[in-house]
């Protein structure tokens, strides 16, 4: 009995966490709008921008938090919480490079990170195998890099407030992109470790 209804919490879609999820995803095409307002003669959104960033930032902590404290861990929930995370770090990406607020070396490198990573998905789809698990080293570069962006947004302007964020948005930026590479290698390592064993298998 216990073992079914796990198995029910795992396949169920209408979940708070979920429901937070979805929200987030909501938000992605909204922050570019208000993100990119300045550039088609609106006027300088950037303050919404970072309030829906803060928002995706703090649903994206709570989400994970609820779906393990109230025991509602779903597949969907597992596709949709990276891939809001993707979504926003190409969005944001984007955004600010249209801005020329992110040098395009910067973006490439990013854009790069996903394209091999979605490479890695096809080669594991093709032995059988589900996309690899999101592990703490990518969680980190993806907060890092959520961190460094709003800094960044900000740092579009004078004074010392961005000055100040341009300092830690580069750092977390540095960071974050380096974290970002070294989750990205120990994905392809493990995909190949296990190709390499399906294939000893055959």
């Amino acid at each position: 009995m216990e073992v079914q209804e796990t198995r029910v919490q795992t396949d169920r879609v209408l979940t708070i966490p979920n429901i937070l999820s979805m929200a987030r995803l909501a938000g992605v095409p909204l922050f570019l709008w208000l993100i990119l307002r300045p550039e088609f003669g609106g006027p300088n959104s950037d303050g919404w921008a970072l309030l829906v960033l803060a928002l995706s930032g703090v649903s994206d902590y709570l989400d994970g938090k609820l779906a393990r404290r109230w025991n509602q861990i779903s597949k969907l929930g597992r596709l949709l919480d990276p891939a809001a995370d993707r979504l926003y770090i190409l969005t944001t990406l984007l955004g600010l490079t249209w801005r020329e607020i992110l040098p395009l070396w910067l973006t490439a490198a990013l854009v790069l990170r996903e394209l091999v990573l979605l490479v890695m998905v096809w080669i594991l789809r093709r032995h059988g195998y589900p996309p690899p698990q999101v592990n703490f080293l990518g969680k980190a570069a993806t907060f890092n890099l959520m961190y460094a962006f709003p800094l960044l947004l900000l740092s579009d302007g004078s004074g010392w407030l961005a000055t100040l964020a341009a300092i830690f948005g580069w750092a977390f930026a540095g960071w974050g992109t380096t974290l970002y590479w070294w989750a990205g290698i120990l994905y392809v390592v493990q995909v190949r470790r296990l190709v390499k064993v399906d294939n000893m298998a055959d």
